[in-house]
């Protein structure tokens, strides 16, 4: 049985307020900075993991794309920086050829359907002109809150942490395993919410308040009937 409706949420991180995960995001230095296409669309939902990732580094820009009212615009880099697109393009490189980049990265990552990356990409005027890359395969999403379409796809968010693992150079596996721990966490209360998993499954646990508000909805355990939908 689903709890999702007897609860608030949190206004900063659209989670449930008794699973809020406010006080675990971390505040990452990077030498990298996130520059974040997100989809009008995308903005209010509690799924999205790319707002997430832009509140875990403090120097990261959000540009919200396709608001009728805003025009979208190329996010602003200096002289000095390198502004790289994160997108599938038939002339994508390796991100890997930049890891020992003389100049910072702008990493530019657009957040929404594959469609609409397309779309933001043709749409918005001077991003054709980025250099797109691409990440190295290395493993399967941990995202299990939507459904994905395309083989080897990741989250925005999981896409954004193995980026940095690679541009980061020495801090790069130590700055992808600060945001992984957060991901899971938010991924891991979801699912606890919908009732999909047990307490135990949830990385560092399930908040006693969240347990406490419902009592009568807790997760069955492996090898029982599960709950009814």
């Amino acid at each position: 049985m689903s709890r999702r409706n007897n609860l608030d949420r949190c206004v900063t991180c659209r989670m449930h307020e008794t699973l809020c995960i406010c006080a675990l995001v971390p505040r990452l230095e990077t030498r990298t900075r996130l520059a974040l296409l997100l989809h009008y669309r995308e903005v209010p939902r509690p799924t999205n993991t790319g707002q997430l990732a832009a509140r875990c580094l403090p120097r990261s820009t959000i540009e919200v794309i396709g608001d009728q009212e805003r025009r979208a615009e190329l996010p602003k880099f200096e002289a000095h920086e390198q502004p790289l697109l994160l997108y599938p393009a038939a002339d994508a490189v390796s991100i890997e050829e930049y890891a020992n980049s003389d100049r910072p990265v702008v990493l530019i990552v657009p957040d929404g359907s594959w469609r609409q990356a397309h779309k933001m990409r043709k749409r918005i005027p001077g991003l054709s002109a980025v250099p797109c890359v691409i990440l190295p395969e290395a493993g399967r999403t941990e995202y299990r809150l939507r459904a994905e379409h395309h083989a080897g796809g990741l989250a925005t968010f999981e896409a954004i942490a193995r980026a940095l693992r690679i541009l980061e150079g020495d801090a790069g596996p130590a700055t992808e395993s600060a945001l992984m721990n957060v991901f899971r966490i938010m991924v891991e209360r979801t699912l606890w919410l919908r009732g999909t998993i047990p307490d135990r499954e949830v990385t560092d646990g399930v908040p006693q308040a969240a347990i406490d508000h419902n009592p009568r909805n807790r997760p069955a355990t492996r090898g029982s009937r599960p709950p009814s939908r």
